[in-house]
């Protein structure tokens, strides 16, 4: 059976929320909100999922996004999830290194997935991509550039493998 999350009970956690679908299992999804926002809107997440949402950080999931076992989310600066998309196990999401290296300064940069796409399992999106609407990540690819709208990328570093012909109108 699935669980509906009461966000009343997640008010520290998210600025604003609709309907949280918590699929069950174990363990929970874990929300570490440091001084950050997240806004999600009607959302799954599945077992193990975790958000992490540093000071400043801003997470945003659209509109019937689902994320899958074992993803995880880091926002330092900014993470957008558009809408009805659908991220696989395990996919590491982060738009920053976490720490300087060497003598450079820690630099983060944004990360927006658009609308309706879909993220293999075991995938690994780094900061500073856009991935378009309908563009599909195949399994284990390692993202670390932009990604056109309605196209298949993968490997690592992801490359384009093939375009997505759009459906003709009836």
């Amino acid at each position: 059976m699935i669980g509906f999350l009461n966000i009343r009970r997640m008010k520290k956690r998210f600025a604003t929320a609709g309907d949280v679908i918590l699929e069950p299992g174990s363990p929970r999804p874990a929300i570490k909100n440091e001084g950050g926002e997240i806004h999600v809107e009607n959302i799954v997440l599945h077992p193990g999922t975790r958000l992490w949402v540093n000071k400043g950080g801003v997470l945003t999931i659209g509109e019937g996004s689902c994320l899958h076992r074992g993803v995880e989310v880091i926002a330092w600066k900014n993470v957008r999830i558009g809408r009805n998309c659908t991220i696989g196990w395990d996919v590491l999401i982060m738009d920053t290194d976490l720490h300087p290296i060497g003598d450079r300064p820690m630099k983060n940069k944004p990360v927006v997935i658009g609308d309706n796409a879909c993220i293999g399992c075991r995938s690994i999106i780094l900061k500073g991509v856009t991935i378009g609407e309908g563009a599909i990540v195949a399994a284990g690819s390692i993202v670390t550039k932009d990604v056109a709208p309605n196209t298949v990328v993968g490997g690592e570093p992801a490359k384009v493998v093939a375009q997505i012909k759009a459906k003709a109108a009836v």
